[in-house]
C-alpha cells in the first residue's frame, strides 16, 4: 500500500459535484490529519454565487497561501472601512498563487463554475470569532447578501 495521498481528477470533479448540490454553493476537503495540525491543507471548491463574508485572521503566524488549480477567481483585500484595496484575479491564463499577509481582510468571488484551489496555512485551525469579520459585510444567509456580493464583483 503507498503512503502517499494522492489525487486525482475524479476526486476534484466529485468535490466540485458536492460544491454545486450544496447551499453554500462551496465545500472543502481538509488533507491535514486534524484541526489541530501544525499546517492545514485544503482544497476548496467554489461555485459561482457563493458568499465568503470577509475575514481576517489576526494571528501573526496565520497567512495564507492560495493556489488555484482550475476555474477562475478573484481574491479581494479589504480595508478597516470595507473598501476593496486589492483585487488580484486568478486564473489559469495568469496569477494562480497568491499569498495573504497575516491580519488582512479578505474573501474570493468565484467566477466560473468548477473553480478549485489548494489552501495552505499554519494551524491550528480556530473557528473565525465575529470580530474578525469585516463589520459592515452581512453575515452569510442575510437578506443582504446579494447585494454585497454583487458589490464585491463589480466594484
Amino acid at each position: 500500500m503507498s503512503m502517499i495521498k494522492k489525487y486525482s481528477i475524479e476526486n476534484f470533479e466529485e468535490l466540485s459535484a458536492v460544491a454545486k448540490a450544496s447551499d453554500r454553493l462551496r465545500t472543502n476537503l481538509n488533507i491535514h490529519e486534524s484541526p489541530d495540525a501544525e499546517v492545514q491543507r485544503l482544497f476548496l471548491a467554489f461555485e459561482p454565487g457563493t458568499y465568503i463574508r470577509p475575514h481576517r485572521h489576526p494571528q501573526a503566524h496565520k497567512w495564507e497561501l492560495f493556489i488555484l488549480l482550475q476555474g477562475e477567481l478573484d481574491v479581494l483585500l479589504f480595508d478597516d472601512t470595507g473598501e476593496i484595496v486589492e483585487r488580484a484575479p486568478l486564473s489559469a491564463a495568469a496569477t494562480r498563487v497568491v499569498e495573504i499577509p497575516a491580519n488582512t481582510w479578505h474573501s474570493y468571488v468565484s467566477k466560473k463554475s468548477g473553480t478549485l484551489a489548494l489552501e495552505i496555512k499554519q494551524g491550528a485551525y480556530l473557528p473565525s470569532p465575529e470580530e474578525d469579520f469585516l463589520p459592515m459585510a452581512p453575515a452569510e444567509n442575510s437578506a443582504e447578501v446579494a447585494a454585497y456580493l454583487q458589490w464585491m464583483k463589480s466594484e
